[in-house]
Order: structure tokens, then sequence, then C-alpha cells
């Protein structure tokens, strides 16, 4: 049985976490992301232009499939053959995958941004709600009562802000009231508004006033 010493002599090959997540967005297939990943560890090896027996020993392929499978990569214009003269000024080819890198950084660039586009349209709509005083009365009371309101209490609690034009802060303010007695139904609560309506307080700073007096 080989030695995990054994194991580190045959190096370890660095794989971009992009590939890995993101091939199935380049529309390839797992052989061919297991292709592109073995010609990372040549190049990582200095093989920059394996041939198709030396990656066949490292797959599941015969060199005819593998060589199928390279020319796929290259109507996806996910790799390329280049060539490069070497030291001695001989040409020498090698497999690009700068396009491939390329590709990915498109996707993961598109894929923030929707995030981002996704983070805006979320806050956007929480500072929507959080502004519409109804929802926010709605969401108070089910918290207080403890339970969701009817269709008829939400538009209880629309009249009293469109209709009556009660100031929200003024009908929080009776909510509590009524919350502090223990009683927790619409009509105590409008009991309460109708009365600080008759002693004409109209205003928070009023309606606060007169609960100290009394």
């Amino acid at each position: 049985m080989a030695s995990f010493s054994a194991i580190q002599n045959e190096g370890f090959t660095v794989i971009s976490n992009s590939l890995l997540r993101y091939y199935p967005s380049l529309k390839i297939s797992e052989t061919e992301a297991m292709l592109l990943l073995q010609l990372e560890s040549f190049k990582q090896e200095k093989k920059f232009f394996p041939s198709d027996n030396n990656l066949s020993e490292r797959m599941n392929l015969s060199p005819i499939e593998i060589s199928q499978l390279i020319q796929n990569l290259i109507d996806k214009d996910l790799i390329e053959l280049g060539q490069k003269r070497d030291g001695e000024g001989r040409i020498t080819n090698f497999y690009d995958l700068n396009h491939l890198y390329q590709k990915l950084d498109t996707l993961i660039d598109e894929r923030e941004e929707s995030y981002q586009d996704q983070a805006t349209f979320k806050s956007s709509t929480s500072t929507q709600q959080s502004a519409n005083p109804i929802q926010e009365l709605v969401r108070q009371f089910e918290i207080e009562f403890g339970r969701l309101l009817s269709p008829i209490e939400k538009q209880e609690i629309a009249a009293w802000i469109n209709i009556d034009h009660y100031d929200p802060e003024i009908v929080k303010l009776a909510l509590r009231e009524a919350i502090l007695a223990q009683v927790y139904n619409f009509k105590y609560v409008d009991r309460i508004l109708l009365n600080w309506q008759r002693h004409g307080l109209t205003t928070l700073d009023q309606i606060k006033n007169f609960l100290q007096r009394n």
C-alpha cells in the first residue's frame, strides 16, 4: 500500500474552485471538465502539450476519444492550440487555457451582478414595506395579538389611516394602551381612539400628556 510520503511525491494540483463550481454553465460535460482538469494538471507539471496517449492514461478514454474531446473544447472556444518558440528557437505547441478562465471570470461577474441586483431588490422591497404605515401596523398588531389578522381587521386598520386620518403613531399608542389593559380586540382599540378624538387630542404629545395626567 502506498504511503502518504509516496502520495506527496506525486505532487498536488491547484485547481480553481470556479471551474468546479461553474463548469455546468459552460455547457460542458463532466468528462470534458475532467479533461480540462487534466490539462491544468499537466500544465502545472510544465507539460504544456500532453499527447492524446498521455491524457488517455489518466482517463478511462481511448486516445481517439481524447482527440475528439479536445476538438470539442476548441470548438466551444474554451481552449486554443497555440505555438511558441523554445529557448533554441524551435516551434512548440501548447494548449492555451486562457479562454476558459476568461469565460469563468465573465460568469463570476454576471453572478455577482445578479446577486447584487437581487440584494438591491430585496432591500428596496423591504424599505417600501417598512415605509407603508398600514403594513407596519398590521405587523405590529399581529405581534402583540400573537396571531394573524383577518381581512376585516386589516381593513379596519386601513380605515383608521385612510378614512379617519389617524396618525399611525397614535394608533400604535392606542394598541399599547389596549395591551397594558390586557384587552386584545379591535373594538377596545377603536374606543380608545374615539375617546382621544372626543377630548380634541390630535397629536402624539397631547395624548401622552393626557395619559400622564390621568
